[in-house]
C-alpha cells in the first residue's frame, strides 16, 4: 500500500526550519519541486549556518525537477488562475505528481483542480 504524497511548498519549509509550525508534517511522502529548493538557497545575505540548515532539511526530501508534463501544466494553471509562475510551477508539481500541495498561501488554496492544504503555525 503506497502512503499519500504531499508536495511541501516553500513558505512551509521556512515555518519549519524557524520551527514556527504548531504541528508535524502530514505522514506520507514528503517531497518538494525544484523551484523550492532555488527560493530557499537564493535568499540575499543567507548565512552559511542557515544554508546548511535548508541543505541538511532538503537532504530528506525528493526534489522534482519541471518535465514537459510540469511546464504544461504550470502553463495553464498561470493562465487560468493568473498565479506568479514560481507558484505555477510548484502547484502543476502537484499536479502532475498526484500530490497533495501543503502550503499556507491562500492564493494558491483557490486554485481549481489542485488538492491543498494548510498548517497551523504557532503565534
Amino acid at each position: 500500500m503506497s502512503s499519500e504524497r504531499f508536495v511541501i511548498d516553500t513558505n512551509i519549509f521556512i515555518l519549519r526550519i524557524n520551527d514556527r509550525l504548531a504541528g508535524l508534517l502530514p505522514r506520507g511522502e514528503i517531497v518538494c519541486s525544484v523551484i523550492t529548493e532555488m527560493e530557499l538557497l537564493s535568499f540575499p545575505k543567507l548565512a552559511s549556518a542557515e544554508e546548511a540548515l535548508i541543505r541538511a532539511a532538503l537532504s530528506k526530501v525528493a526534489i522534482y525537477g519541471i518535465d514537459q508534463d510540469i511546464k504544461e501544466e504550470a502553463i495553464r494553471l498561470r493562465r487560468q488562475s493568473g498565479l506568479k509562475l514560481p507558484d505555477a510551477i510548484i502547484a502543476a508539481t502537484a499536479v502532475c505528481h498526484d500530490a497533495v500541495l501543503v502550503t499556507n498561501d491562500a492564493e494558491l488554496h483557490n486554485t481549481p483542480g489542485l488538492r491543498s492544504r494548510s498548517l497551523a503555525v504557532r503565534q
